[in-house]
């Protein structure tokens, strides 16, 4: 009998580790490691993980990732890039189902950890509303536009059209810095203030707006900037 392949053990050693701590005392590299052996069954996946880490600075940068970017990593296939890429859309679904049926005012946590995950790795600006109801509850979300980096293009009658059609009574408009730093701009101080002023007439509050950048995020309401 020929000896079996030396990753198998490892794998196995792996998944033991993982079923009984969860990812405590694993490596970053290890954690993506583990989930490449789902893609990739008969290869030492290990230096795969370890370029796909190097390549995108680290494990925010892999979630991150379009599929053509993962897939010009040398032997990440289009099996192990979609797989890479559904991870990611299945934490900002668990986020998006935490952040509703709470009330946002008092939850605002749930709120970062949704955009944070959803817009902070994006390699160009985009401006997405959330729509409330009178608990201050999700309605639904949408991003209502997407730019270059650095500019976005945002018509605040497009919001209050699509927040009347949502019959919301609040909403917190979030938007990303792709350089990583959520300092607002004096145009993010203008926006807000023409968007508050543009929904005023119609009843609809504008709760927050939230700017997040890769590590961090800036929230309006926190620093006492929205208008009265």
């Amino acid at each position: 009998m020929t000896d079996k392949p030396h990753y198998l053990a490892h794998r196995k050693r792996l998944r033991e580790r993982f079923q009984r701590a969860g990812a405590t005392g694993l490596h970053d590299y290890e954690l993506l490691e583990l989930l490449l052996t789902y893609a990739i069954p008969r290869k030492d996946v290990k230096p795969i993980a370890k370029a796909l880490l190097q390549h995108f600075d680290g494990l925010a940068g892999v979630f991150d990732a379009s599929q053509q970017e993962l897939e010009g990593v040398p032997e990440v296939g289009p099996i192990s890039a979609t797989l890479i890429r559904l991870v990611k859309e299945l934490c900002n679904a668990y986020l998006a189902e935490r952040m509703k049926k709470r009330d946002l005012l008092s939850s605002p946590q749930a709120v970062v950890d949704f955009t944070r995950m959803k817009l902070a790795g994006l390699p160009y600006e985009a401006f997405l509303v959330i729509y409330l109801n009178t608990k201050n509850e999700v309605i639904d979300y949408e991003t209502v536009h997407e730019g270059t980096v650095g500019h976005a293009i945002i018509y605040p009658r497009r919001i209050v059209e699509a927040a009347l059609a949502h019959h919301a009574a609040s909403l917190i408009l979030v938007h990303n810095h792709p350089s990583g730093h959520p300092e607002p701009s004096e145009e993010d101080k203008r926006l807000t203030r023409t968007v508050i002023e543009a929904t005023r007439p119609v009843d609809i509050r504008v709760l927050d707006h939230i700017v997040v950048g890769r590590d961090s995020y800036f929230s309006f309401r926190e620093a006492h900037l929205l208008p009265g």
